[in-house]
């Protein structure tokens, strides 16, 4: 018959995880900071508890073998260990007063955006702890970020608000072609340096292909600025992104050539967060502060 099952610490599961790791007893007290005796104690608390072994037992210095039973428990123990530091995280961030925010982003915004709005963050609330995680754009997910910055729809329940629209320009050698804006046909056919065919790229080629032009691109690299510098080598056109642009100051660059397309490629950039969840001040702020900086680029652009 079962033992209190409900009565397991986290502390009896959490010694068998590092056990069935580490192969030993011993091996596992050292890991833990314990005695080989509390240990044991405490797996024989587990057994009393599950009303069974979790561990054959060999002797000697052989390693043990985790029982059928114990492959259960410690499947289930797992995962009751991954939700107690969720909990642990939780409580952390509110003993300190919601001092932390968890943003997800992009290059773009991480070179550009970021940096205004984490210096502001900063000068008002000193000591916060901001932490930054990329997001990957063909799957975004909130999951636990308090603020998620991205350029496509994002699934879950989330809220968000409409930052700008982030128009694609080309980008030329001087004297290329004339000044003002280009027609989008005009690149039909024409030398392209793009990036590889990530997410960002492949709505870009398609959105280009809709307006009548399908570029031959004649080199693929990764990095605005090793794209930038092909374009100034003669080696084919670019259409980046305005964000890219400006963080390497391209328009000062007197061998490049900037141009608006007709019509406009663009990119909708939003910021969203979980939608039902209890906010922090911290998140509520940065969000504000975020919209501001975005308001100034818009006008920018």
């Amino acid at each position: 018959m079962l033992g209190p099952v409900a009565d397991v610490e986290l502390r009896y599961l959490r010694a068998m995880a590092v056990i069935a790791e580490e192969g030993t007893f011993g091996q596992a007290a050292a890991r833990l900071g314990y005695t080989q005796s509390s240990v044991s104690q405490q797996i024989a608390a587990l057994e009393k508890a599950v009303g069974g072994p979790v561990f054959d037992r060999p002797g000697g210095p052989r390693p043990v073998r985790i029982t059928p039973l114990g492959e259960v428990v410690l499947a289930h123990g797992r995962d009751l260990l991954t939700k107690a530091e969720a909990l642990t995280d939780a409580v952390d961030r509110f003993r300190a007063g919601n001092g932390r925010i968890d943003i997800g982003t992009f290059q773009s915004v991480s070179n550009l955006i970021l940096p205004v709005v984490i210096r502001q963050l900063l000068d008002e609330h000193p000591g916060c702890d901001i932490r930054l995680s990329d997001v990957k754009p063909e799957d975004p997910r909130i999951g636990d970020l308090d603020l998620l910055f991205h350029d496509g729809p994002v699934e879950g329940d989330v809220e968000h608000v409409r930052l700008f629209d982030e128009p694609y320009l080309l980008v030329t050698s001087v004297g290329a072609v004339p000044d003002g804006p280009v027609g989008v046909k005009l690149l039909d056919n024409a030398p392209m340096v793009a990036w590889p065919p990530t997410y960002h790229q492949r709505w870009l080629e398609r959105t280009l292909a809709r307006a009548g032009a399908r570029p031959r691109v004649v080199f693929r690299t990764t990095g605005h600025e090793t794209i930038l510098s092909m374009v100034r080598a003669g080696i084919g056109w670019a259409v980046l992104p305005w964000l890219a642009l400006h963080g390497h100051d391209a328009w000062s660059d007197d061998q490049l050539s900037i141009h608006r397309l007709t019509p406009s490629p663009a990119r909708e950039l939003s910021l969203y967060w979980p939608a039902g969840r209890t906010e922090s001040p911290l998140a509520i702020r940065t969000r504000e502060i975020a919209i501001d900086v975005a308001r100034d680029l818009a006008e920018q652009m």
